[in-house]
């Protein structure tokens, strides 16, 4: 249990405690004192105590005061003041009620629903009672919370339960003719509303993984609450005034686990953890693996072991992460295990917390106990994890029991032919109705004359939210609603996934991404597609899910991955997608064994890819602004082609009389628009900076972070636009393609970049400039021309937009030659650019 002593023995500070704490000590002040947390309910009770106590800037009442005896039901009950207090003990500690009959606390409840209820325990002796002989039992609205209970110590007994009624009762009951019960304090107070949240919890046993339903209903006892790699917490530095310890003691191997901390404060992102789920340090702080001074080739685990007592007793595991020793995206994968038993396999933190890293984040599990006495936690390297990068990570633990937890029952042997002879009778009772409802349904059907509209066919649920996840669309996307073949037409059932997957074969896996999973299959009309599944049971995925089928469900574009359709069964978010033959950008520059792509090639590629762009930014009234534009999300088909992917951070652009669009920063590190950073507004030239990257990227053939470099050399584009500012740009070229770019052609293309790159959006360049120019590059690369005068005219970038929305279709065929999809002539990419500069062209 959750167990407060007092010594006055000073614990040893490390080299970690002595420089971070106080610099942390005033963060956390302030912090404390700027976003607390208020209750609606708040009931603080100093019991025995005629006096209020101030006790870490929070206020309790005595119950022997007028104010507070309101609280104190009638009972045989009488107030006893301790004259020798432990030394350094609590102030609450000095004075006790003791009940000598069954009495109790009542409290009015203003907040419907979760609240933490605390009861202060310490012992001490008086004149005529020695609390340590106390016997007794406490209940909560007729819920029985402790029995037989006794003890030798001090210690902080926390219950977290529905409160469903007006009234919140606790009653100490004595028991035996000689027994008496004692309280020191009382807390109450209603918790925030998604402190426990019945969706997303994971049941752990040995037959796998499934959804635990309804946890707010049970009464969580809290057992242990860690600090992973800090130092202990107290409740000033908590805005639910709790109390987290470090975790050394419980580690089974230390030299395995390395302590990682920062100076930070954490990012927190809706949909992740809140400072009321834990506070800042304990996401400041984490175990790592310890990996010096071993190979390079290394998977072991870190492992705690946590006293809970024997087994048949089921808890609740909340474990907590921020990834704080990343130093980009998608670099570290790791598996959880929880009493031996996978309990996530394959964790990216970078999926969940919507591609920011240092976020906060939560997950929860339910396993039973077995009869070692110890629940364990470990976490160790994926076998998705690189060599270079194998490592794991955890902030916090904490582990609450299920009082009074209802297992399934399971039926008497003599009972058993009564159960069968049921079962049959009602099996058949049962086959008969089902036959009627078929024949009756079967009969309507043949009555329609008109197909039911597709608004009026609901969604189907997804049972982790509660609801279709695009009953609710997302704020932002700004399109029409989908008309008679709209979304539903799009549906694919799960069991065609699966068949085309060969139920996600590992074999059949092309990458991961921010959403999840990407595996290849072919579907039944033997179209080949790109299935991406989403991480089951995740919190995080659902706005990504619905922004993709709302705006790839609503535009088409040669240079846009089409959307084949989408699957939302049994608790699955899937996107199914053309297949892109050649995969992504990224893997044709570096990392693989490809043959690199020589200038002409790449120039093609990057003004296919401001093409698709462009045509986001102009296509519709507000436009759309991607959010994510990097190498990895621009994908190549058979001849090269580019088309732009992944649709999941997208938003709507500003309205005519916005400048931007005010939102939380999302996007990759090392592409991610500064200014957007700073300001949290996003527009368009957001997304032309992170094309600037990938330009850089394209010329040089290097990451844009690469944390094994210099620091100098770590942000490719930082790196890069010092070389261009003193004119030595080609000194960091790709070597295999320097030979063949022609000085003219570098030279555009390195100012479009050095534009792109511009630290203010107003000094960027439209996508529409971008393409031009590209085009002109690649001009200048073929013939070594150069513009003429009346070339350089006004054109403007919205005459560049000759695309136009075509409704979606399940078909993903570009269409005959000369007559694309997109709405262009079918033209080389030599005469691009003459079509740009002619009227025909346009």
């Amino acid at each position: 249990m959750l167990t407060t002593h007092f010594s006055s023995k000073p614990r040893n500070l490390t080299l970690m405690d002595t420089k971070v704490v106080p610099f942390l000590s005033l963060t956390f002040y302030l912090i404390h004192l700027s976003a607390a947390f208020t209750p609606r309910d708040n009931y603080l009770i100093d019991c025995g105590s005629k006096a209020n106590t101030t006790v870490d800037n929070r206020n309790f009442i005595g119950d022997s005061t007028k104010l507070g005896s309101v609280y104190l039901s009638s009972g045989q009950s009488i107030s006893l003041t301790n004259t020798n207090p432990f030394l350094n003990s609590s102030m609450l500690y000095s004075t006790a009620r003791v009940f000598t009959s069954a009495s109790s606390y009542t409290f009015s409840i203003r907040k419907i629903g979760i609240h933490l209820v605390r009861l202060h325990f310490s012992p001490f002796t008086s004149q005529n009672y020695n609390l340590n002989n106390a016997n007794f039992s406490v209940s909560a609205n007729g819920v029985s919370l402790l029995g037989n209970f006794s003890f030798e110590f001090a210690v902080l007994r926390e219950f977290i339960l529905k409160v469903d009624k007006v009234e919140f009762e606790i009653l100490f009951a004595p028991i035996g003719d000689s027994g008496f019960a004692f309280v020191n304090a009382i807390e109450v107070f209603s918790a925030p509303d998604d402190f426990i949240l019945d969706h997303g919890t994971k049941l752990i046993d040995p037959n796998g993984v499934e959804e635990f339903k309804n946890i707010s209903s049970q009464i969580l006892e809290t057992v242990h609450r860690i600090n992973v790699g800090g130092s202990k917490l107290t409740p000033f530095n908590d805005t639910l005034w709790r109390s987290w310890l470090p975790d050394e003691d419980f580690l089974v191997l230390k030299s395995a686990a390395k302590i990682a901390s920062t100076t930070h404060v954490p990012n927190f992102q809706e949909g992740g953890a809140t400072r009321e789920i834990a506070p800042d340090y304990v996401y400041m702080t984490a175990q790592q693996m310890n990996r010096d001074n071993v190979t390079s080739i290394f998977m072991f685990n870190i492992t705690w072991e946590f006293p809970v007592g024997l087994g048949g007793v089921r808890h609740l595991v909340r474990l907590h992460f921020c990834d704080i020793v990343s130093i980009a995206l998608n670099q570290m994968y790791f598996n959880v295990f929880i009493n031996g038993f996978i309990a996530y396999k394959d964790l990216d933190l970078s999926v969940l917390t919507y591609h920011v890293l240092a976020s906060p984040y939560y997950i929860d599990f339910v396993v039973d106990s077995d009869n070692s006495g110890v629940l364990r936690i470990s976490v160790g390297p994926s076998e998705l994890s690189t060599s270079l990068r194998k490592n794991a990570i955890l902030n916090g633990v904490e582990i609450m029991k299920l009082v009074n937890f209802v297992a399934p029952q399971t039926v008497s042997k003599k009972n058993d032919i009564g159960v069968l002879v049921g079962s049959i009778v009602g099996g058949f009772v049962v086959l008969c109705l089902a036959i009627f409802a078929v024949f009756i349904a079967v009969r309507c059907w043949k009555r329609k004359t008109k197909s039911k509209p597709a608004e009026s066919m609901g969604w189907t649920p997804l049972r982790a939210y509660g609801g279709s996840s695009l009953a609710t669309l997302s704020e932002g996307t700004a399109l029409a609603s989908p008309g008679l073949n709209g979304y539903f037409g799009l549906r694919i059932a799960f069991a065609d996934i699966q068949s085309a997957t060969n139920n996600f074969d590992k074999s059949l896996m092309i990458g991961s991404g921010g959403f999840g999973m990407v595996y290849k299959g072919v579907l039944r009309d033997n179209m080949r597609v790109a299935v991406k599944r989403g991480v089951p049971g995740s919190r995080q995925g659902l706005p990504e899910f619905q922004t993709e089928i709302i705006i790839l469900s609503k535009i088409r574009h040669l240079h846009l991955v089409s959307l084949v359709g989408y699957c939302e069964e049994q608790s699955e978010m899937i996107l199914v997608y053309e297949y892109v033959e050649k995969g992504p950008l990224k893997k044709h520059l570096y990392g693989s064994a490809l043959l690199p792509l020589s200038w002409k090639k790449r120039l093609e590629i990057c003004i296919g890819a401001a093409r698709g762009i462009h045509y986001l930014h102009t296509g519709s009234a507000h436009g759309i602004i991607h959010r994510d534009i990097k190498s990895t999300n621009i994908l190549l088909d058979e001849n090269y082609v580019a088309k732009v992917a992944d649709f999941g951070l997208s938003k709507s652009g500003p309205c005519l009389n916005e400048t931007h669009v005010s939102t939380g920063v999302k996007g990759s590190f090392g592409y991610l628009d500064p200014e957007y950073f700073r300001r949290q507004q996003l527009t368009d030239k957001s997304d032309v900076y992170s094309f600037g990257v990938v330009l850089i990227e394209v010329l040089c053939a290097r990451p844009a972070v690469d944390p094994l470099l210099s620091r100098e050399q770590v942000n490719l584009a930082e790196w890069a636009m010092e070389f261009q500012k003193k004119g030595l740009l080609e000194q960091i070229v790709d070597p295999h393609i320097i030979g063949e770019i022609k000085p003219s052609s570098l030279k555009k293309y390195a100012e479009t970049a050095e534009k792109c790159l511009a630290d203010y959006g107003v000094d960027r360049p439209t996508m529409g400039d971008v393409l031009w120019n590209l085009e002109y590059a690649l001009q200048l690369q073929e013939t070594g021309r150069e513009r003429e005068l009346h070339e350089d005219s006004n054109i403007t970038a919205s005459e560049l937009a000759t695309q136009r929305v075509v409704p979606a279709i399940r078909s993903t065929n570009i269409g005959s030659e000369g007559d694309n999809i997109d709405g262009t002539s079918d033209i080389t990419t030599s005469r691009v650019f003459s079509q740009l500069i002619n009227k025909e062209g346009r």
